[in-house]
């Protein structure tokens, strides 16, 4: 395995990949990698076969932070990250920094921004208004660098993946966009870096996102509910987790994110919920 560290090298390999006709796989990530994002790598081999080759970004993304949040303290351990890496056969590693993400951004010299205007407005965008324009800047400098033919996305990130599918296609990359499906915990709670935050009795309290989940499956398996009442009981619902802050729940039409008046079979529940410091979010098809 590989590590490529300047973004002028990593896309000169991948341009010679492509040139020889080789398929490549990319999966970006912040890093403290666990198992749901060795679950993208397996997908991703499985996309490109054993002839293709499979590239792994580790990157804390500065510009998805915002000013008070946890940009500093989040969770770091690469010598941990590579040896996962390795034993998933990954082919290569790439590890810019911010000098190589953002040349001159420090001195005000770089100002160019990717911005997509609708489906990142709610949930995620509301919450964290400079979040998106984050993310899209760097997943489409990453596309550029990498030059992949398929990128895996979580969709515990649900959001991030629709913002980043319509980037892809209102901006004609050439990547096909795979959402895999989350990875959870045996009590439901779907693994995060972020996890490595909550105290013992905050990580017995999580389970709180995904029982709020199933909740409002079975509420709705049943009849269509008004979407105000539902929300409603699942906001009760969560109040009987007294370490649970929860910042939004919404229950919306997963093609155009926008929040139904009806909730029913085939709709999409998204929340984040705050558990002292930590704030985790999850989501799930009704």
């Amino acid at each position: 395995m590989r590590v490529i560290k300047s973004w002028r090298t990593m896309q000169r390999e991948a341009l010679q990949w492509r040139r020889e006709a080789v398929r490549i796989g990319f999966v970006p990530t912040m890093g403290y990698l666990h198992d749901g994002h060795m679950s993208l790598v397996r997908r991703a081999r499985k996309l490109v076969g054993s002839a293709g080759k499979v590239v792994v970004s580790i990157y804390v993304n500065p510009t998805q932070f915002g000013p008070t949040e946890d940009l500093a303290r989040y969770p770091r351990d690469l010598a941990r990250d590579n040896k996962l890496c390795r034993a998933e056969g990954v082919d290569l590693v790439f590890l810019p920094n911010d000098q190589e993400m953002y040349p001159g951004k420090s001195e005000g010299r770089f100002s160019t921004f990717v911005v997509e205007e609708n489906l990142s407005q709610g949930m995620e965008g509301a919450a964290r208004p400079t979040h998106f324009r984050g993310v899209t800047t760097v997943v489409a400098k990453l596309f550029n660098i990498v030059q992949a033919d398929v990128a895996v996305f979580g969709q515990k990130d649900f959001q991030q993946a629709a913002v980043v599918r319509q980037m892809v296609s209102d901006l004609n990359f050439p990547t096909r966009i795979v959402v895999a499906p989350t990875t959870r915990e045996a009590d439901g709670l779907a693994l995060s870096s972020r996890n490595k935050y909550l105290s013992p009795a905050e990580r017995q309290q999580a389970v709180a996102l995904w029982q709020t989940i199933q909740l409002a499956r079975k509420t709705v398996s049943r009849t269509s509910v008004p979407a105000v009442n539902l929300k409603r009981t699942l906001a009760q619902f969560l109040a009987t987790f007294p370490l649970a802050n929860p910042d939004y729940v919404e229950i919306f039409d997963p093609a155009t994110l926008q929040p139904v008046r009806v909730a029913r079979r085939g709709d999409h529940l998204a929340l984040a919920v705050r558990f002292g410091k930590t704030r985790l979010i999850d989501n799930g098809r009704l």
